[in-house]
Order: C-alpha cells, then structure tokens, then sequence
C-alpha cells in the first residue's frame, strides 16, 4: 500500500460474531463504507498500527483486510484488534486508526487453531515493530486528537 501511513475512522458495527468466540481474539468491525473507501491499492492481508475507541487512550492494533479465506467471506470487510483488554463492547463508538505497516497477505488455514497461531504471531510481530521509533511516534499524531465535533463516520 503506497498510502501508509494510512488514517480512518468509523463507527464499530456488529461483525460475524467470531473474533470473541470461536478465535478467543476479538476484533472491532468498520461498517461496509469504510471499507468501501480504502484506496484502490490496499492489498488484502494483515496490517499493524494504532487505534483509538472514542477518546479513550491510543493502543497497538492489527487489523485484517479482506475476505477471510478461512471462512469464505462474499463480503470485504475491515477487523481491527486492538492490543488492549476493554471492559465492555463498544458498538457505536467511533474507532480512529492509524495502519503504518503490512505484516502479510491474508491465506487459507487448514484448522481453526492455524489459523488462531498466525494471528497470534501476527500479534507478537505486530507490537514489536511499533516500538520502532518511526512508527511510534505515529502513536502521539494529532489524527487521534481531532475534537469530537469534527469526527465523521468513515473519515
């Protein structure tokens, strides 16, 4: 993707209901229009950035483009997990983030807990390349500042 650093945000909607239950990582879903609105270039795959719930705190994030070969997705949708333990879902809050960097291409697993191990390593390779001081400082950009009153859904 030749956009990165590339910013968006969207209000959190109700996805497939598997990020929780059946891969014990939940994720945060961007509505169709957001997704719909990526640069024609992104290529489908595994991500890694900041994100930001409201105007709660910045944390480290993957997030999945794509279709989800897995589970055979006719839809491209846009799963953000957000490297932080939330008390409650936050349907409806707005999610602002900030994707600085491309771990993979999204593939088919044979298992269940393939796939759960690529996601996992996906996290791991995830936090340890936004503690390099050029995608750190991502962290602290005024993108995750913007007043309230000036956030719109998808941008």
């Amino acid at each position: 993707m030749r956009h990165l650093p590339y910013f968006c945000r969207g209000q959190v909607v109700r996805g497939f209901g598997r990020g929780s239950k059946q891969l014990g990582i939940p994720t945060a879903n961007f509505p169709e229009q957001v997704v719909d609105n990526l640069p024609a270039d992104v290529s489908t795959g595994i991500y890694y950035g900041w994100a930001r719930v409201g105007s709660g705190d910045v944390h480290k994030m993957v997030v999945s483009i794509g279709w989800n070969p897995y589970y055979k997705n006719t839809k491209k949708s846009m799963e953000t997990h957000i490297m932080h333990t939330f008390k409650e879902d936050f349907y409806g809050e707005i999610l602002s983030v900030v994707i600085v960097g491309y771990l993979r291409p999204e593939k088919n697993f044979d298992s269940l807990e393939s796939l759960i191990s690529a996601i996992r390593g996906d996290i791991e390779e995830a936090k340890k390349r936004l503690d390099l001081p050029e995608h750190l400082k991502l962290k602290e950009d005024n993108f995750f500042r913007v007043p309230k009153s000036k956030i719109l859904n998808g941008y």
